[in-house]
C-alpha cells in the first residue's frame, strides 16, 4: 500500500533515538541558546513524512525509520549490527549511508563520500539525507560566522545536484531554503 508504515514501529524507534540523543543538545538562533538533539530528529521526520504526502511511490516504514536514526550511528553508541538487529538490514544500510566516515578527515571529503553512499541506497535514503539539509537550514546557531554559512551553502548546492532526482518535492524545499538561507549572512 502507498505511504503506509506501521505505528508501533514508528513508537519503537522513535522511543530509541529519544532514549540515545537523551541529554544532547545543539546551538540555536539566539546567544547562548541550547535547542534539546532530539527536536532536529522530529524535524526531518516531520519532513519525511510531508514528502511521504507529497510523492508517490515512497516506502514510507524505510524513509521514516531512517529518517528517525539518521544520526544514531554519527552521534551515539548505536551500532550498524544493532540497527540490522532491530529493524532490518534494510534500514541499517540506510542509516549507515547517513552517516559520515570518521576516518576521513577533509569535511569535503566526508560529504562527498556520504553522497556516493547515499546513492547507492534507495530513494527514501536520498530523501532523508535532503531533509536533513532542509531542517539544517532554518536558522544557523548563534556562533556560526559567515564563513561557516557560505559552506553549508555550498554543502546544501551539492546536495541538491547529487539527490535532486530522488524527490521532486523534497529538491524544490531544499533549493528553495538555500536561496532563504543568504539572508543570515551578515
Amino acid at each position: 500500500m502507498k505511504n503506509k508504515w506501521a505505528i508501533d514501529e514508528l513508537q519503537d524507534v522513535w522511543q530509541l533515538a529519544t532514549k540515545l540523543h537523551d541529554g544532547q543538545k545543539y546551538g540555536g538562533p539566539k546567544d547562548g541558546e541550547q535547542i534539546e538533539y532530539i527536536n532536529h530528529i522530529g524535524s526531518v521526520t516531520f519532513e519525511v513524512i510531508n514528502a511521504i504526502n507529497n510523492s508517490e511511490d515512497m516506502n514510507a516504514g524505510l524513509a521514516i525509520k531512517c529518517a528517525v536514526l539518521h544520526d544514531t550511528l554519527e552521534d551515539t553508541k548505536f551500532s550498524y549490527e544493532k540497527a540490522k538487529e532491530l529493524f532490518g538490514k534494510e534500514v541499517a544500510d540506510g542509516t549507515l549511508a547517513l552517516t559520515k566516515s570518521n576516518t576521513i578527515e577533509s569535511s569535503n571529503d566526508k560529504m562527498l563520500d556520504s553522497l556516493k553512499r547515499i546513492k547507492q541506497q534507495p530513494k527514501e535514503i536520498w530523501a532523508v539525507k535532503m531533509a536533513d539539509r532542509i531542517c539544517n537550514l532554518y536558522e544557523p546557531p548563534f556562533y556560526w560566522k559567515n564563513e561557516k554559512k557560505l559552506k553549508y551553502i555550498e554543502e546544501a548546492k551539492l546536495i541538491l545536484a547529487e539527490l535532486k532526482d530522488g524527490n521532486n518535492y523534497l529538491a524544490e524545499r531544499l533549493e528553495s531554503k538555500t536561496q532563504a538561507y543568504h539572508r543570515f549572512l551578515d
